[in-house]
């Protein structure tokens, strides 16, 4: 396991408290360029753009923000900031760019009307962690929310009006799952005919899939069937768990997932997809499927975050796992295994993209500390995830064949090559190498004394 040193950090400006999943990364305003989405407990709502440490835009909501959350919920065509709080208020904001902002770029002097929510619904309370993503394979998003009492529910946009533009309308209730264990986290991975299954996290490393069958009610509704019609309350147990290990210390630790994690263009993306698990007493597993266990890590800290993130361009999301004292693990699907240690303890984290200079999304970790801060390491770029060393690095590199030819070094002669290397990187003055004549004598002197 290597170290990796990140120095590209910007700090924001933060005084509140947040809960876990009250943070994300995301297009917030339809500019192509992914923003910050905070909401903390008073109830206040924070977009964070570019490395300016002020917010962008703030905007007040109902109770304590438990999940925040950005996509096309109402399948506009468009993102959407949504704001969920423990009170079970759901807020929509449309934070679309004006074709001509003010000159500051701010949005807190906006009008009073312009700072409401363009649509408000009070859902079940006790909200803990949401989800918007297509998890039918309809093509169209769905909330889904998890509950601290076990709890998940699905819902649906439906428009009352048919104009596109404006927001009318209503969420609706498709349908609510009861778990055995706490729900701490949800996500979408393919299934083995590559559609999209809906998973929720159980304590102890398991996980279960929650089966989508509005249809099927639906149908069988208007049969005259027995079923549990959409929008109902009534908690059906269409819920498939499965248990990654029989060898759990504790079975009640908490666990969280992400699924659907990018293996580039390789062609094994047919069948199941990749999702990775972690529990907080330290052990990380990456499943193919319900069945191959890829690879499992054991480490000793308690990890209470996990996300995904290509950090080094190939196309393959690496698995990024956040401990609370900022010790930050980076593990790509050949269980090699870099880590990153923040400089405080963390109240939360996330990875994904963001704009922070340059003008164009990055690879970024970012850290809420608890000295009123949030911390975002930007361009978290590495060349690969292995340990490797200069030799090997320099044996695919063409120029550098051709200079050793020069020189009259072997390129096979790897103690030549060596010995060479040390006296350009450390005796520089001594070793001149003004001519390939001159340079000659040393290399080859040296090479044959030893």
């Amino acid at each position: 396991m290597r170290s990796v040193s990140y120095v590209q950090c910007v700090a924001l400006d933060f005084a509140g408290s947040l809960f876990p999943h009250a943070i994300c990364l995301g297009d917030a305003d339809n500019d192509t360029l992914n923003e910050l989405v905070v909401g903390d407990t008073n109830g206040k709502l924070y977009v964070y753009k570019n490395d300016d440490s002020k917010p962008w835009a703030v905007r007040s909501c109902q109770g304590m923000l438990t999940c925040v959350g950005v996509g096309d919920v109402c399948n506009k065509g468009k993102n959407f900031v949504v704001a969920v709080s423990a009170e079970g208020w759901f807020h929509l904001f449309d934070l679309t760019s004006p074709k001509h902002p003010d000159a500051s770029g701010h949005h807190e002097s906006a009008a009073a009307e312009e700072q409401k929510p363009v649509f408000k619904q009070h859902i079940p309370a006790n909200t803990k962690v949401m989800l918007i993503n297509d998890i039918d394979g309809d093509g169209k998003c769905e909330l889904v929310v998890g509950y601290t009492d076990r709890v998940v529910r699905a819902f649906r946009w439906e428009d009352s009006s048919e104009n596109s533009d404006h927001i009318s309308g209503q969420l609706l209730l498709l349908k609510k799952w009861l778990l055995e264990g706490q729900v701490d986290s949800l996500s979408v991975n393919p299934g083995p005919d590559g559609s999209p299954e809906l998973m929720v996290s159980q304590p102890g490393c398991g996980y279960a899939i929650l089966l989508c069958t509005w249809d099927t009610e639906q149908r069988d509704t208007a049969a005259g069937r027995d079923g549990s019609a959409p929008g109902s309350e009534a908690p059906v147990r269409d819920v498939i768990l499965h248990q990654t290990s029989g060898r759990i210390h504790n079975k009640n630790v908490s666990t969280h997932l992400i699924g659907s994690i990018a293996r580039g263009n390789s062609s094994e993306n047919s069948g199941s997809g990749l999702f990775a698990l972690c529990t907080l007493d330290g052990t990380l597993k990456l499943m193919e499927g319900a069945d191959k266990l890829l690879w499992s890590v054991q480490v000793d800290h308690q990890l209470f975050a996990l996300e995904k993130l290509d950090v080094t361009g190939n196309g393959h999301e690496e698995v990024i796992a956040c401990a609370w004292d900022g010790q930050t693990y980076i593990i790509d699907h050949n269980r090699t295994v870099a880590r990153f240690q923040a400089d405080e303890n963390v109240s939360a984290f996330c990875a994904g993209l963001y704009a922070c200079k340059e003008g164009s999304n990055s690879p970024c970790l970012v850290y809420v500390s608890f000295s009123q801060k949030i911390y975002i390491y930007w361009d978290v770029q590495l060349e690969r995830m292995e340990s490797t060393n200069l030799l090997k690095i320099l044996e695919g590199d063409a120029e550098f064949g051709s200079l050793l030819q020069e020189l009259g070094v072997d390129k096979n002669d790897v103690s030549a090559v060596r010995n060479l290397i040390h006296k350009t990187l450390y005796f520089p003055e001594k070793y001149h190498l003004s001519s390939p004549s001159q340079c000659q004598d040393p290399a080859g002197t040296d090479s044959s004394a030893h």
